[in-house]
């Protein structure tokens, strides 16, 4: 989200507010975030259509300089519509305070309270920070259930419940007198307004249409259920076949494109399909089954189990089923470093840290394990950002030099990843 201009809409006092919002940029070396605003105001408006209006025909406000706010006035008005993921009911923190402490509870939780920590933050407003710096068990939100399972758990989740609700009034009164809501251009209006209704009718036409089941044609339940089985059965064969050799097919995605291969662990040790350190990766199924086929000049051959899959490979009779947990998506993680420790995806960093790491013992380097330990400013921002702590002091900003130092080790690590067909 880095060097993007967000639209997002905010539940205060007076109602659903719309506004933009710049998450953290460089300009030379300076770093900012901000929001649609002039000096101590931030501007929101009442419908996106007035958002609309308002950005195609105001040059005086914070984001005029921002390096893309010359496309953000271009775009079609749908596209400045806040999506679900940045819509934030503030009025109701409270009230989800209360509930009980459920996965979308507090994801939800979570998301709003950084939203509220981030425009007290850019427009400096004493009581939201003064919230946040002096009440650090909120962190224990951005942890999702964990912290909140058995009798501490709890306690601890009506704690925060209280401090939320004692002091919420004062957050909201804070975020009320900064927001502004400025005047928009009649005609301008009308246009959006106009445009997004084209949009919904559009998006509407879009949708498909289901045709009646016909009962006639309908397959029996038996063979429905015959057919599941077979489904299981395949999946099962499928599992098991790779839990019987030991090895473990994993996808890679990286700023050179998604790679298949293989890896197993010998006791604690990773071994990957490579040779001498360098892991060969795949465009494509197919290639990756020739290979095994056609190829036994790697380190894999060294496993009992090889020949299994080397038949298997002969006959075509291999299926490569990735399981979630052995996807690792490293394109773009620098650039979230950057956004710090609480708006990182966790298990996806948590994931990349595994395959580097791995990776590294394979090759024979330190540098991983180095440029990680907990000592290090990288290694300290990742062991906070996997498993944050309310008790723990989090790393502050800016976080260049982390961001600069985890490319470096994925930059090692594609060169280290070459691609066999």
């Amino acid at each position: 989200m880095a060097g993007d201009i967000v639209p997002i809409e905010l539940g205060l006092t007076e109602g659903n507010l719309f506004t933009l919002w710049a998450p953290r940029w460089r300009e030379g070396d300076d770093e900012w975030e901000a929001f649609l605003g002039r000096e101590d105001d931030l501007y929101a408006l009442n419908s996106v259509a007035d958002l609309v209006a308002f950005v195609r025909t105001d040059n005086d406000n914070d984001l005029v300089d921002h390096p893309a706010w010359d496309t953000i006035k271009q775009v079609q008005a749908a596209e400045l519509a806040p999506d679900d993921k940045h819509s934030y009911d503030l009025i109701g923190v409270p009230e989800l305070a209360a509930e009980d402490p459920k996965p979308e509870v507090l994801a939800e939780l979570e998301d709003a309270l950084e939203i509220v920590r981030i425009i007290g933050e850019v427009c400096e407003l004493s009581p939201v920070t003064k919230f946040f710096n002096g009440n650090p068990i909120l962190g224990a939100v951005t942890v999702g259930t964990t912290n909140f399972n058995g009798r501490e758990g709890i306690d601890l989740w009506v704690r925060i419940g209280r401090l939320i609700a004692k002091h919420w009034d004062d957050v909201i009164d804070a975020l009320d007198d900064v927001i502004t809501v400025p005047k928009v251009d009649s005609e301008a209006a009308t246009v959006a307004e106009d445009e997004l209704a084209a949009a919904a009718s559009a998006e509407d036409e879009d949708e498909p249409e289901f045709d009646p089941v016909d009962p006639l044609n309908e397959p029996d339940d038996e063979d429905d259920d015959l057919d599941d089985e077979d489904d299981d059965d395949d999946a099962i064969d499928e599992d098991d076949f790779w839990a019987g050799v030991g090895i473990d097919p994993i996808r890679i995605y990286v700023d050179g494109g998604e790679f298949l291969t293989l890896r197993c662990y010998l006791g604690d040790d990773a071994l990957f399909l490579g040779r001498n350190g360098t892991i060969y990766g795949f465009g494509s199924e197919r290639a990756l089954t020739r290979f095994l086929a056609d190829n036994d000049d790697h380190d894999l051959t060294k496993l009992s189990t090889f020949n299994d899959i080397q038949i298997a490979a002969d006959t075509n009779d291999l299926q490569f089923d990735v399981l979630p947990e052995n996807v690792y998506a490293l394109e773009g993680l620098h650039e979230d470093i950057l956004d710090g420790p609480r708006r990182i995806d966790k298990r996806q960093l948590d994931l990349a840290v595994e395959l580097l790491t791995d990776a590294a013992d394979y090759a024979g380097i330190d540098t991983v394990h180095e440029a990680l330990a907990t000592t290090t400013p990288l290694g300290w921002f990742v062991d906070y950002a996997i498993h944050p702590d309310p008790k723990r002091l989090a790393p502050s900003g800016p976080f260049d030099n982390e961001a600069e130092v985890w490319r470096a080790l994925v930059h090692d690590f594609e060169d280290r990843l070459v691609k066999r067909g």
